[in-house]
């Protein structure tokens, strides 16, 4: 009995349909972009595990005397007290290798009072680590892995490079389950940290939907070529939930190289608030610039001639848009280098030179 062909990849026997070897001609399907660019930096993507010691006061603010007399213990109810408990933690983030010394770039908040630091490797390898440097002023922290070996890294983008709609995949260890891989695109850009809610940060943040859930903090976000172009650090839950938030990997290098370096961050500021030019009349589109809206005494921009209400338009030369402008300008300029801020006031247009202090000496004033 011969054998009829019904599809290409299909032979009728009596009774039965078999599925024949795909043909030759048939091209191999090619891998998709986002296999291309996790296999690329997949490897340089590791797992923190991390425990710290917790340690719970007995019954506060009474004085032991009264406290160790039963007649007082038994008038107001008190159990005996008790001494200080203690207990250990145990946490979980991620974490992206960018140097073949082993280090690893993550979160401040994943390894902030960690006592113990493992850090999990994708090929199974589970090596000690220790915290080099942490900043929490911007969430950023470098970690060395210890021991010798070969560290596979993840390469560095140019996250000023950035659009909106470019692709966005995000990969981490959400939950525990390693090797996650997320993607959507970028959402928006320069999302300053103010926006969110947030206080005494200072970051301007990738928003993207690429999902970022628990444990992919300190992952990076890749581009589609599969370079980093951000470290995860925010998700954002209830209302409005799918909203994910990364540090630019430009301004995440400048920090690490810092905490490599001198063990801590700079942080060049002149001493005064900031806000929006407000728009002309309600419904227009918000004017560019940023108004000064606070000065702080003898700070640098008080010393400068900056005053409340003035306007700046340009700094460094740069037009600025926006108040995180100011921001981002000011922390590229430096601590003690000179930066000349435009201003308008009053329909009149000043140079004023500033001098920014680090955020330490100017927080002591």
């Amino acid at each position: 009995m011969g054998l009829t062909l019904l599809a290409p990849d299909v032979i009728a026997l009596p009774g039965r349909n078999v599925l024949a070897a795909p043909s030759e001609s048939v091209e191999r399907m090619p891998r998709s972009f986002v296999a291309e660019a996790v296999a690329r930096s997949g490897p340089a993507v590791v797992t923190l595990e991390t425990s710290r010691t917790v340690r719970t006061a007995g019954v506060s603010g009474l004085p032991q005397g009264m406290l160790k007399d039963p007649f007082f213990r038994r008038f107001f109810g008190l159990q005996v007290p008790q001494a200080s408990r203690s207990r250990v933690e145990r946490g979980q983030g991620s974490g992206v290798i960018f140097d073949r010394q082993g280090l690893v770039l993550t979160n401040a908040h994943v390894v902030e009072n960690t006592d113990q630091l493992m850090v999990g490797l994708p090929d199974g390898r589970r090596v000690p680590g220790q915290v080099v440097g942490q900043d929490s002023v911007t969430d950023l922290a470098v970690v060395r892995i210890n021991g010798q070996g070969v560290w596979p890294t993840a390469p560095l983008g140019d996250s000023d490079r950035l659009r909106v709609g470019d692709w966005a995949i995000a990969v981490g260890n959400p939950f525990g389950l390693e090797n996650t891989v997320t993607l959507g695109i970028v959402s928006n850009l320069n999302r300053n940290v103010s926006q969110l809610g947030i206080q005494g940060k200072r970051l301007d943040l990738i928003q993207t939907d690429a999902a970022i859930n628990p444990g992919n903090s300190g992952g990076p976000l890749l581009n589609a070529s599969g370079e980093v172009v951000g470290i995860n650090t925010l998700v954002r839950s209830g209302p409005g939930a799918g909203l994910g938030f990364a540090i630019p990997i430009n301004r995440a290098r400048t920090i690490a190289m810092q905490l490599v370096n001198q063990g801590r961050a700079s942080h060049p500021m002149v001493g005064i608030g900031l806000s929006t030019v407000p728009a002309p009349t309600p419904g227009e589109a918000v004017p560019p610039g940023a108004v000064v809206r606070s000065v702080m005494p003898r700070g640098p921009g008080a010393l400068a001639g900056l005053q409340v209400d003035d306007v700046i338009v340009a700094v460094g030369g740069e037009p600025v848009r926006t108040p995180a402008d100011v921001v981002t300008a000011i922390d590229r300029s430096g601590v003690g280098q000179p930066l000349v801020i435009d201003v308008r006031r009053q329909g009149q247009s000043l140079p004023l030179t500033v001098i920014p202090l680090e955020m330490r000496a100017l927080q002591v004033r």
